[in-house]
């Protein structure tokens, strides 16, 4: 059980993440456990890690500030393993290292400082870049699976929603046709020509375009030879 100590200042560290919150991080505990804390990292722009979103665990010691939290990270992310305690300055890996002066917003500046570097320790994991870049890709989606994740951090699967809408919407842009482009088909089964500029040609006006004129010239002649064949019979009389 948490000591009055401990409890006064992490509800203190709470109010300040609230009202201060820290770029790239966001912290809670768990409305049943002040000694339970959530929190999320996000990667920095410049790394393989940009875009990313890492998920973990701090679990302090009814001791704190005077004895260092334990902390590990659910996200895979190709740098720490998942679910396993990190080893840091920061962690109860090193309480002679431990300061009381360090906050949760401390704690995990260290970590992501930490995280963005190569050094090896104890639960780290060696990858290449684009098997981070592709784990930083996947996070919001792996993390929104957890209840707990869904549960303390809804503004992050409100983004993830979004993030699935705006997918979708691309999704069918690309599928729907260009006007025009089946344009020939759909006239061919009409029984109409398709002109190059895509100008629909009825079939019956085509057909008409095909009949050759009859020459005016041709008109007034047979006109003139009636007329005389006509006139045969005046003449007789």
């Amino acid at each position: 059980m948490a000591g009055k100590a401990c409890v006064k200042r992490l509800q203190k560290e709470y109010r300040s993440l609230c009202k201060e919150p820290v770029s790239n991080m966001m912290a809670r505990p768990q409305p049943n456990d002040i000694l339970d804390w959530h929190y999320v990292l996000e990667g920095s722009q410049g790394t393989p890690f940009a875009g990313g979103y890492y998920y973990g665990k701090i679990k302090f010691p009814p001791e704190y500030p005077f004895k260092p939290p334990g902390i590990t990270m659910t996200t895979p992310n190709g740098r720490f393993m998942t679910q396993k305690k990190l080893c840091f300055s920061m962690s109860d890996y090193h309480p002679e290292s431990w300061n009381p002066m360090w906050s949760v917003a401390s704690i995990l500046t260290g970590l992501l400082s930490f995280m963005m570097d190569n050094s090896p320790t104890t639960g780290s994991v060696s990858t290449t870049e684009e098997e981070k870049k592709k784990l930083a890709k996947a996070s919001l989606a792996f993390n929104c699976k957890n209840p707990t994740f869904r549960k303390l951090f809804p503004e992050y699967v409100e983004k993830y929603e979004q993030q699935l809408a705006s997918e979708q919407t691309a999704d069918q842009a690309a599928q729907e046709p260009v006007k025009g482009e089946n344009l020939g088909p759909t006239l061919k089964k009409r029984g109409a020509r398709v002109e190059p500029n895509n100008v629909e040609v009825p079939k019956e006006m085509n057909n008409q375009q095909r009949r050759p004129s009859f020459p005016t010239w041709l008109s007034l002649l047979l006109v003139f030879i009636f007329a005389a064949v006509m006139a045969l019979p005046l003449l007789q009389l």
